[in-house]
């Protein structure tokens, strides 16, 4: 299992990395997928994935790409309201075919994968954005791997103990700690070999703490989401993983907090 989980991450990184290396349509490309993916895995959990406001979530995804692809991001709050009207009136005119749990799901799996993860192509497209874009997964990788390095070490606290059993305190402040400082680290870095930005180091570090603290909240809300359906995983597509938002659950998260980081405060 572990060989498996090893290889298969691997390779998840490699692809990732050809996936934001180019920038450009070929990001945007591979986040439509991702986010398509996604969307797909959650629609399932409330067995709408095949449903006509299922297939009115996959539309609305659609179309958000396309305004990011045409640089209309102005046009994503209409698109949002539209979408939420038209789910509403397909609730109430085939009513009752659908219950407000599912349409809640359908909107819901749109707003918190699709939207969110469209935030990594965002980054992307900024200045120095594939530079920028690397904070995403400090943010959630790295913290990830150094909370569990320092809750294996010293943790005692349990964090959720109904939720996240193995999931400690110090582990926590282990995860937050090694996000700034490897943040400001990299910020250091940013200005040595891509250009001298003022307070950029504390920009990053701000960066790397704020979406490592909102990463945990990722990880957990998945977690969550899945002990209320009662699933392991939400899919099969990484071996050793699960699905795509087994794996991008805390990166779903983090990626507007970053973007937002950068662009009001870089």
């Amino acid at each position: 299992m572990f060989k498996t989980r090893l290889l298969s991450g691997i390779v998840l990184v490699i692809l990732i990395a050809a996936a934001l290396i180019p920038g450009g349509y070929v990001t945007l490309a591979a986040m439509l997928i991702i986010s398509y993916v996604g969307v797909f895995e959650l629609l399932r959990v409330y067995g709408i994935e095949t449903r006509l406001i299922g297939w009115i979530s996959y539309v609305a995804t659609g179309l958000l790409y396309i305004l990011l692809a045409c640089d209309w991001a102005a046009y994503i709050l209409p698109l949002i309201i539209a979408f939420i009207i038209i789910l509403l009136g397909v609730y109430v005119f085939a009513y009752p075919s659908f219950s407000d749990k599912e349409v809640m799901a359908a909107l819901f799996s749109f707003m918190y994968v699709a939207l969110m993860l469209s935030f990594v192509y965002r980054i992307r497209v900024l200045a120095h954005g594939g530079a920028l874009v690397v904070m995403v997964f400090v943010c959630s990788w790295v913290n990830d791997t150094l909370a569990y390095c320092a809750g294996i070490t010293l943790g005692k606290h349990k964090m959720s103990p109904k939720l996240s059993p193995k999931k400690s305190v110090e582990g926590l402040i282990g995860g937050l700690l090694g996000s700034f400082l490897v943040g400001l680290g990299y910020g250091f870095f940013f200005n040595a070999q891509v250009e001298e930005i003022a307070h950029a180091p504390i920009v990053f570090a701000v960066a790397g703490l704020l979406g490592a603290a909102v990463s945990v909240i990722g990880d957990l809300a998945a977690s969550a989401i899945k002990r209320n359906n009662d699933i392991k995983d939400y899919g099969t597509l990484i071996p050793g993983h699960g699905g795509v938002l087994d794996r991008f659950d805390s990166i779903i998260i983090t990626a507007p907090i970053v973007y937002y980081c950068f662009a009001y405060l870089l």
